[in-house]
């Protein structure tokens, strides 16, 4: 069976592999399609595919992204698939808030070295400026600075929203985030929906409500799903008539037990949900 994976991370967010490395990956892995969705950008897509005429390879590759959002003060994730990488209303919009959160990578920064805990921009970026910095990247640097064993220790005492060194960011909105993304000609999936823990009448209120809003699609399988979840969420596709989707998840070694297309060692996305996808997406672009 051809498997596909809707969900990855480059080092152009807070994975650790970069664009050449995953579809080099992805290839040995077997998989005939992979989707790169890095956190509120899309400026990994250009090199993936830089990569992919280089390499000579026949993956299928669908560009996309995963927007951080704000749906009744509850962050949430809405991957884009088959976005338009360069579109400019695309590219301010996601601009803005990346701009918005190394503000508050400065200030969080600011209140570690206030702690006595020497971390710098450079150390977080890796190398990499153009890298959407998240709470990953400081607790890989607490890591290697010996501050803590692990990430689990990591978010626990530094990086949580309880703690005095964390700084809170600020999200677009999660409809304007549907809207941003079809404008590109892109299909919002909500990412793991049992991730954000609502209890299942409020999980069915926001569903319904990003649905009205035009919500296209839902992960059914992810790489945390137990059969009951992925059956759970398949009752919910169908119940709203959403497109399903999924994906691993994979950021490398920050999330070191999750795999390129496999997951935790069991997920297996069908190729059939990528047909979907693309069917939906002709279906529009004929009228």
């Amino acid at each position: 069976m051809k498997t596909i994976d809707l969900h990855t991370h480059s080092n152009y967010s807070d994975g650790t592999c970069s664009p050449e490395e995953l579809i080099i990956l992805a290839e040995d892995k077997g998989l005939s399609a992979l989707a790169l969705t890095d956190h509120d950008t899309a400026a990994g897509v250009s090199p993936a595919l830089e990569a992919m005429k280089k390499l000579n390879s026949d993956l299928e590759f669908i560009p996309g992204t995963e927007l951080s959002v704000d749906y009744n003060g509850k962050e949430i994730h809405m991957v884009g698939l088959y976005i338009d990488w360069k579109d400019e209303e695309f590219i301010q919009k996601t601009s803005h808030y990346v701009k918005l959160r190394k503000e508050r990578n400065i200030r969080m920064i600011r209140n570690f070295n206030d702690a006595g805990i020497p971390i710098t921009l450079e150390m977080l970026q890796e190398g990499n400026p153009d890298t959407v910095i998240t709470r990953a990247h400081f607790a890989r640097a607490i890591i290697k600075l010996g501050v803590v064993k692990d990430t689990k220790e990591a978010f626990a005492n530094y990086l949580g929203k309880d703690s005095p060194l964390y700084v809170a960011r600020q999200y677009m909105d999660a409809f304007d985030a549907i809207t941003l993304i079809k404008k590109t000609g892109g299909i919002p999936i909500l990412a793991h929906p049992l991730h954000y823990k609502f209890e299942e009448k409020k999980l069915h209120t926001m569903i319904r409500d990003l649905k009205d809003g035009g919500l296209v699609g839902i992960e059914v399988r992810y790489s945390n799903h137990t059969e009951q979840d992925t059956h759970f969420v398949g009752q919910l596709a169908m119940k709203y008539d959403l497109l399903p989707s999924g994906g691993s998840d994979f950021h490398g070694s920050n999330k070191p037990l999750i795999f390129l297309g496999t997951g935790r060692g069991t997920l297996s996305v069908p190729y059939e949900y990528l047909e979907n996808l693309k069917k939906y997406k002709e279906s529009k672009s004929d009228r």
